[in-house]
């Protein structure tokens, strides 16, 4: 019988970035329902649109990973505010079966790495009626039914995000590439005549993700980062050696007894 988890992120580019992660445990992405194992296909929306009637919405259909001895559903809260609205709205089918939970989320300058895992605690405990307690430090596991964990993109104590993990990466994997997307983002932020308006995004984190964008960009045209994530060597090979990357798979590691 396979051991069965559960991962929440803020978004798509978490969820290619969880799930390189979790490949190299032998881990396959399911395409099809058929496929997918049978305790999760309560998590497989039936019907469209959903309860919210929102036509524009994507489908929120989790990514499924499986392997002989386990199932991993990675879900996508597409936002950093839904992150407990969407394990709490898919408490029922979760009780099933799953063994372990995990969420997945950045740290911004407006909040500190600490500061934001209390808050998250906090909101879940208050949600599930302290159901689902996290432990006290982030990026560390309550074992327990289900074991218990969060942690904090990029290191749990560091203001961030994930881009700061795949600036870290291409530094190793494609040097030259990012240096000319550094110069390209510093250009088009000073001279390329734009508006006040139109560079309002492109400050702290912003500038991490026009850079990542640009890269992405050259290697998978016109696709998201999402897909240059799964596709190119972002995280492959000894980038996952990378202290900061390695204990994000060491994290999931051990949540998910690998």
């Amino acid at each position: 019988m396979r051991k069965y988890g559960y991962l929440v992120v803020e978004g798509p580019h978490d969820v290619a970035f969880a799930y390189r992660l979790l490949e190299p445990f032998k881990l396959k992405q399911i395409q099809y329902k058929h496929i997918v194992d049978e305790a999760f296909h309560r998590l497989i929306l039936t019907s469209y649109p959903d309860k919210d009637g929102d036509i524009q919405k994507r489908m929120p259909t989790p990514l499924f990973l499986q392997n002989e001895t386990h199932a991993i559903a990675i879900c996508s809260a597409v936002g950093d505010s839904q992150l407990i609205n969407t394990i709490m709205g898919n408490e029922v089918n979760l009780d099933i079966s799953v063994e372990s939970i995990g969420i997945l989320l950045d740290s911004d300058t407006q909040m500190s790495a600490q500061q934001r895992y209390t808050k998250v605690k906090a909101d879940l405990a208050e949600a599930s009626a302290s159901k689902f307690v996290l432990p006290a430090v982030a990026g560390t596991i309550t074992q327990g039914k289900p074991n218990l964990g969060a942690f904090v993109l990029p290191d749990n104590q560091t203001a961030g995000t994930l881009e700061d993990l795949l600036l870290e990466s291409a530094e190793q994997k494609y040097p030259c590439l990012l240096k000319m997307a550094k110069n390209y983002v510093a250009d088009a932020k000073y001279n390329a005549g734009l508006k006040k308006s139109e560079l309002k995004e492109l400050k702290n984190a912003g500038e991490n993700k026009a850079i990542i964008g640009a890269m992405a960009t050259i290697m998978r045209p016109a696709k998201s980062i999402q897909v240059s994530i799964q596709d190119n060597d972002w995280l492959r090979g000894t980038a996952l050696e990378i202290e900061r990357i390695k204990s994000v798979q060491n994290f999931l590691k051990i949540l998910f007894d690998l």
